[in-house]
């Protein structure tokens, strides 16, 4: 009997992949069936992939929510594609675009079919290869032009001159009640709002700049 699986793929941890299993739970998939990664799309090499990869058999299905939830690598994409539904001799249904992603229907056309779903999985493979080229382009423009201009590409350096206006008060307030101890270092340090090691560099460069 053909079994009825859903693939879902977060990149990070940090990522919910709630919004994807209501999807595979609204088209009736079991929860037993459904795989998540939680692991970037660069490679097959994920755990539960490899599992449903084994257990997939002919005439089963598998949901999937988008093609880059199922990788990010077009060829290797392409690859699996082919190994699913002609070799294993199941089936894929995309289902941010059902009318287009859905093996199936090419399998239902014979010879036709197969050199439909070849041309159109070039086709989508040249797309996707020209838009990781433009990304590619496009972060090396913004860091190149980030250097010319002298940014610092990252958090921007601590010091006493990126201190917020109520920092800046704070430090002066409350400076000589430090040094007098009145108040200690960690409490200083809490009153603006910086860790430790911020602290003392703070104070450092507070001490340089008034002497």
């Amino acid at each position: 009997m053909a079994n009825v699986y859903g693939y879902i793929r977060v990149s990070t941890k940090e990522q919910n992949e709630q919004r994807q299993l209501n999807k595979m739970i609204d088209k009736g998939v079991e929860a037993r069936r459904i795989f998540v990664d939680k692991a970037s799309g660069k490679d097959f090499n994920r755990p539960q992939y490899q599992t449903l990869r084994r257990v997939l058999g002919e005439g089963d299905l598998v949901y999937i929510d988008a093609l880059d939830r199922m990788g990010r690598n077009y060829d290797e994409v392409i690859s699996e594609w082919k190994y699913i539904t002609r070799e294993l001799q199941a089936d894929i249904i995309v289902l941010e675009n059902e009318t287009l992603f859905d093996s199936r229907k090419f399998r239902e056309m014979g010879d036709m079919g197969r050199l439909m779903e070849d041309q159109f999985l070039s086709l989508l493979s040249y797309v996707a290869d020209q838009e990781r080229k433009k990304i590619r382009q496009r972060q090396a423009e913004g860091i190149a032009a980030a250097k010319a201009q002298n940014k610092h590409l990252g958090r921007p350096q601590l010091n006493v001159d990126t201190l917020s206006e109520e920092q800046r008060k704070i430090l002066n307030d409350n400076y000589n009640r430090w040094k007098e101890k009145e108040i200690t270092g960690v409490q200083f340090a809490a009153l603006l709002n910086l860790k430790k090691n911020s602290f003392y560099k703070i104070v450092k460069q507070y001490e340089e700049s008034t002497n």
